[in-house]
């Protein structure tokens, strides 16, 4: 029986789906990016226009597995809801990791930071698990990983693939705000932008609340 967490760790072997095109798994490194083909996009990895998606796994990558009858961790669910619409940003998804937020340890967030370090470009989104997205915003900046950049968490509360999920709204939300925040680390959840050191989940209310 799976804990009921956000999700939980599953092909430690990440697999990137190309944006627009036909859904053949290519294998890949945290080195390796795949760009989204948007009206805008472009050849240039390191263009600065371009948001960096990195997905972590959590809530948000759910999907059905029949061999199992339960909802696992499963690729980026960021890459079908972004491709329906006729986004005018380019943009990559990064698959670093697919696992329920309950089980990162500090060498998963320290592998995310070091990704966020590592990104040439200077503006992130960052799909995770809703239970210690707070956690992760922290390291990251106790890090100083995120100097220089915009880096916004966000999740849902529901599968992306659920017509009723919190996701395409939270990850719109998302996109808009590495656009128009300045420097730092945010998480956006429910509608509103947090500082990353100043957020928590209420788990009983099921929403995100300042400190």
């Amino acid at each position: 029986m799976s804990r009921k967490g956000d999700g939980e760790e599953q092909n430690k072997n990440c697999n990137f789906y190309p944006c627009g095109y036909d859904k053949k798994v290519v294998p890949i490194s945290t080195k390796n990016i795949l760009e989204g083909k948007t009206m805008n996009s472009t050849e240039n990895k390191e263009d600065n226009r371009r948001i960096a998606i990195i997905a972590t796994g959590g809530t948000i990558d759910k999907i059905y597995f029949d061999a199992k009858s339960e909802y696992e961790v499963g690729p980026p669910n960021a890459i079908d809801v972004l491709e329906k619409f006729n986004l005018q940003i380019p943009y990559s998804i990064t698959s670093l990791m697919r696992k329920d937020s309950l089980d990162l340890t500090d060498a998963d967030r320290e592998k995310i930071a070091t990704a966020v370090a590592a990104e040439k470009n200077s503006r992130i989104v960052i799909t995770h698990g809703t239970d210690t997205m707070p956690e992760t915003a922290r390291h990251i900046i106790n890090t100083g990983a995120a100097v220089g950049k915009t880096v916004v968490l966000t999740g849902s509360l529901l599968p992306a693939m659920f017509t009723s999920s919190d996701a395409i709204f939270n990850l719109g939300c998302a996109l808009g705000t590495v656009q128009t925040a300045g420097n730092g680390v945010y998480i956006v959840m429910n509608g509103k932008v947090f500082p990353g050191d100043k957020v928590r989940k209420n788990r009983e209310a099921g929403r995100f609340e300042e400190l």
